[in-house]
């Protein structure tokens, strides 16, 4: 059991029957009135994404996990196949239980997270950027750059990313796996 001091991002909590991970949170001091912890919440069986406010020194309870690092091997559509780095052993995980699968590249380390009390998988934590090839995008036409004009990109995992018009094929560009967005290109 802890309180709203310990809430930080990744934290996974039981909350309304279910098991929520934190992704986002904000502790408010109100000139008047007590201080409470803004929170999204996302449920780690159905993915849903709820607001929520904790009101400051509520109790909450907080799920026992342990965190293993695995490296992508292969997916087969609906299924992705890891392998665990110490001991080699292999797990699948559902699609669903990952945010943006497809930025996913064979032999990219990832953080799972499992519930201790029965060893389920609860969320796939990937790295906070990847670098990816651009396999097919349309050519920029020289002069289109009078505002922060982007086209799209399709990149060696078959993710579509939107881009500035400066990007080409070929180019290797780092990605945002939070939000599936373009940071920068990379020489």
């Amino acid at each position: 059991m802890g309180s709203t001091s310990d809430i930080r991002k990744g934290l996974c909590i039981k909350y309304s029957n279910d098991i929520y991970k934190i992704i986002e949170f904000l502790h408010v001091k109100p000139g008047k009135g007590p201080a409470f912890v803004r929170t999204k919440l996302k449920s780690v069986t159905t993915g849903k994404v709820i607001d929520n406010t904790f009101t400051s020194g509520h109790k909450i309870d907080d799920v026992k996990v342990m965190t293993s690092q695995y490296q992508f091997l292969y997916n087969d559509s609906e299924n992705y196949h890891f392998m665990h780095n110490e001991d080699f052993n292999q797990i699948t995980i559902s699609k669903d239980k990952i945010d943006f699968p497809d930025l996913l590249k064979e032999g990219e380390n990832v953080s799972i997270i499992i519930n201790s009390e029965d060893n389920s998988i609860l969320s796939v934590d990937m790295p906070l950027s990847v670098v990816l090839e651009v396999i097919h995008t349309e050519p920029g036409v020289k002069g289109n750059t009078a505002t922060n004009a982007t086209k799209p990109a399709k990149l060696e995992t078959g993710a579509t990313v939107n881009v500035p018009l400066f990007i080409n094929e070929g180019d290797k560009l780092k990605i945002d796996t939070e939000k599936s967005q373009y940071i920068e290109r990379i020489k």
